[in-house]
Order: C-alpha cells, then structure tokens, then sequence
C-alpha cells in the first residue's frame, strides 16, 4: 500500500527503477549488519525482521507485507539493517535501489510524510511484539502470528514449518507444538506436513490477545 499510495509524480520517476523479483521461502535479502543498496516493496511475499543473538539464536521483531517497505534505514539515515531480513512467505516484490528512494524523498514532502507514517507503525508493530513475547502465553502469540501473516496473504494457508515458527517467537520448539495441537483440536486450524490452514478466524482472533489489535 505504500507504493499505491505514492503521489503520481512520484510513481512516474520511480516506475523506470523498478524491478519484480521473485521470492522464495527462506530467501535472505539482508543479513544483520549488511549494506543496505535496494529498498523492497512486497507485492505477495511476507518478509519477516529477525533480530539475531551473538549465540545465533533470533526472534522474530517485525513482519512485512504489501503494506509496507523494507529498508527503512536508507531513508531515515542509515546505510546498514541491524536485522536479519528472510521471506517468510514466497511471493514476489518490487525492488528499488536505496539511492533512488532517497533522491527521491528529500525531493517530496508528501512522500516523507507516507514513508515516516509507515515507519512510525513499523516501530509500534516492533514495541507490541516484544511486550506479546514478554507476557502472553505461547497460544497467544502463534494466534497473533498467524492473524499478522493472514493479514498480509490473499489466502488462508501459510506454509511454514513449527521450528521456524518457533525460532520466529523465541521459544521451544515442543512449546509451538503444544499451541499448535490446541488450535486444531478446538477446530481453528489444520496443520499437516509444514502447511496451516486457517480454519475459523473469527475463533482465531477471539483467542488471540489484545496484542493483535494494536
């Protein structure tokens, strides 16, 4: 939506820089500390924001969908990501180089303004995580993350395996198996061989924390 909402001129110079590029599940575009060169807008692809340990371990800050960019850090004044940026999601994105964004926002003030507004609710969805992971039970938080990445998918089945998503919440393994059975044995869910199908969202989001609203 971020790119939709682009002020015409503004599309218009942009339009010839950009490039579609398919992306896989597992795909890196950045690892913690990288260079930053392209800013990547998702046109089908969930792409999540990992913030990796010394020890590598990592959990998950942010996701990413069509409503957003990743590269924050090229318009706001950095040239590197702290994060660890993997598809979650296979699709595909549009992908533009760092340095044509930032021409382009200290040109437009309509377009500082979107971009400075998708990174203000970039910072929040950042903050509500960590509390989630801090003080809601497993159940709830694979509830939240599965109704974050429905968001941002046109269907209702998301392939992903339960020691990703475990290495996404920052808990064992054993523990998202636990929610996981839950959740399909009240009827929410169905999952098989690395595929959840989301059966009943309304029951999702009524088991869900508030976290998910925010």
């Amino acid at each position: 939506m971020v790119l939709e909402a682009l002020p015409a001129a503004v599309r218009d110079r942009l339009n010839p820089h950009l490039e579609r590029v398919p992306l896989a599940l597992g795909d890196v575009l950045y690892e913690s500390g990288d260079t930053m060169r392209h800013v990547y807008f998702p046109i089908d692809a969930i792409v999540s924001l990992l913030y990796v340990m010394e020890n590598g371990a990592f959990g998950e800050i942010a996701v990413v969908g069509y409503e957003g960019v990743v590269g924050i850090a090229l318009f706001v004044g950095g040239e590197s990501t702290p994060s660890l940026v993997l598809v979650q999601s296979a699709g595909n994105t549009w992908r533009l180089p760092g340095q044509v964004l930032k021409d382009e926002f200290h040109r437009h003030t309509e377009l500082q303004f979107l971009l400075l507004r998708y990174t203000q609710a970039l910072i929040t969805q950042m903050a509500q995580t960590t509390v989630c992971n801090r003080h809601r039970s497993i159940d709830q938080q694979l509830c939240r993350w599965l109704l974050l990445s429905l968001d941002r998918l046109s269907g209702s089945q998301l392939a992903m395996t339960q020691e990703l998503i475990a290495n996404m919440l920052g808990v064992r393994r054993e523990g998202v198996t636990e929610a996981a059975g839950k959740l399909q044995k009240a009827g929410l869910i169905d999952y098989s061989r690395g595929l959840i199908t989301v059966l009943d969202r309304p029951g999702l989001e009524h088991r869900c924390c508030e976290c998910y609203a925010v």
